[in-house]
């Protein structure tokens, strides 16, 4: 994380899952997004931060652009660890 800022590779570095999930009611759909290939895309630095990341954004399922994400810390025994978001707790 550089600064308070979250970039594709900091969230790949912290084991984070990231999962967008559509707002509209009629379709409700959510998917894992592919970290590396986000990364490979915007270049490792890129923030990947929500607001830089949701208007980019398209639901998979109905094409709508109401979508949401959603951050979310390995928390299995192993990667709590090691995990960035355990280092920023002070844990």
């Amino acid at each position: 994380m550089i600064g308070s800022h979250w970039t594709w590779q900091s969230l790949i570095d912290g084991r984070m899952t990231l999962t967008a999930f559509c707002h509209d009611p009629a379709c409700n759909h959510s998917q894992k997004l592919d970290l590396v290939k986000l990364r490979d895309r915007y270049g490792p630095d890129a923030s990947a931060m929500e607001w830089d990341v949701r208007p980019k954004l398209r639901c998979a399922r109905c094409g709508g652009r109401r979508v949401g994400l959603s951050y979310t810390p390995d928390t299995s025994p192993a990667g709590w660890h090691g995990s960035s978001y355990r280092k920023a707790k002070g844990e």
